[in-house]
């Protein structure tokens, strides 16, 4: 009696096999869902100008207050401290003083402002001069305009060293101008905060509307799913489209909301300009930056695929073959 030898043939698949097959799925995945989103115009553009919306209101923040800090950044130089002098100091006590000044490794100027000069000045500017000429006596002091070094020009080491200067004999009253910008500073820093309470705000809202749509998706879908587990699909399986759909709505949300900054803020450059010009500044409006921009793409892409998975990973599971 022969026996006849049964030859069984296995086949393996190779990790590298594995890993091409899932970059394909990936690729047919990508382009469809992206042709899917592109095959329903209507539906989707509305879908896709709420996200846009929402991603654009923190932007243009965010770039009006980079706008700002870069006002203020060219302030510091600015500051200047005003030194009014007593009236009953002579000449000699007030050149000595200012020759003490010159040599403070603080400031870089130091400008003397006699009363005279002080008392002609206030009238041009004032359009009191007719009012002025019937004075008996010049009211205004002698005083001296320091303009501190940059690295001499912060606030709390302002005000540490007028309060120095003050108690100089010959000095009266030591003044800072730099207030304003204080107040300037604490109003952006306060706007700062608010904003990026609204930009969380805002965040939410996007993957609220991506989980949204993601979910009426999958209830439209309900018996396609049904019947694709019924044939062994596995969950990833199922998964992956959907969360394709919403990286490509934050995505395309993304690039619309940076379309939407950039033309307001190329609307309003023209005016800035004009702005500028009547401050005596250069001062021009700074747009979106190429990486302020991808990062806005990598955000949007995000919280679009945040939403997506968080919905189908709640919805899915509900879905069970009958």
């Amino acid at each position: 009696m022969s026996k006849s030898n049964r030859q069984n043939t296995s086949y393996k698949i190779s990790f590298l096999d594995r890993f091409k097959m899932a970059i394909s799925l990936h690729k047919k995945n990508a382009a469809n869902t992206l042709l899917d989103v592109l095959r329903h115009p209507t539906n989707s553009l509305l879908t896709i100008l709420v996200l846009a919306i929402a991603l654009a209101l923190p932007t243009a923040f965010y770039v009006f207050s980079s706008n700002a800090k870069a006002i203020s950044s060219n302030w510091s130089g600015g500051v200047q401290m005003a030194l009014f002098l007593k009236e009953n100091v002579s000449q000699e006590q007030r050149a000595e003083f200012i020759q003490e000044l010159s040599f403070r490794p603080e400031f870089k100027e130091v400008v003397l402002i006699p009363k005279e000069q002080a008392i002609e000045d206030f009238k041009q500017q004032s359009g009191f001069g007719d009012a002025l000429d019937y004075l008996d006596e010049n009211p205004l002091p002698d005083s001296i305009i320091l303009t501190p070094y940059e690295n001499h020009s912060g606030a709390a080491m302002l005000e540490k060293l007028a309060q120095e200067l003050e108690q100089n004999p010959v000095v009266d009253l030591a003044q800072l101008d730099m207030a304003w910008i204080q107040r300037y500073q604490a109003i952006l820093e306060i706007s700062q905060k608010v904003g990026t309470f609204v930009s969380i705000l805002l965040a939410f809202g996007v993957l609220l509307i991506v989980g949204n749509t993601i979910r009426l998706a999958i209830l439209n879908r309900r018996d396609e799913i049904q019947v694709i587990k019924l044939v062994g699909a596995t969950d990833a399986f199922i998964r992956r489209p959907f969360l394709y759909t919403g990286f490509w709505y934050g995505l395309i949300a993304a690039l619309l909301a940076a379309l939407m900054v950039n033309i307001v803020l190329l609307l309003l450059q023209q005016p800035s300009s004009t702005l500028a010009e009547l401050y005596n500044s250069g001062f021009s409006l700074m747009g979106l930056a190429p990486s302020q921009t991808l990062t806005l793409l990598a955000i949007g892409a995000g919280l679009g695929l945040f939403g997506a998975w968080f919905s189908v990973s709640k919805h899915l599971k509900d879905i069970q073959p009958t």
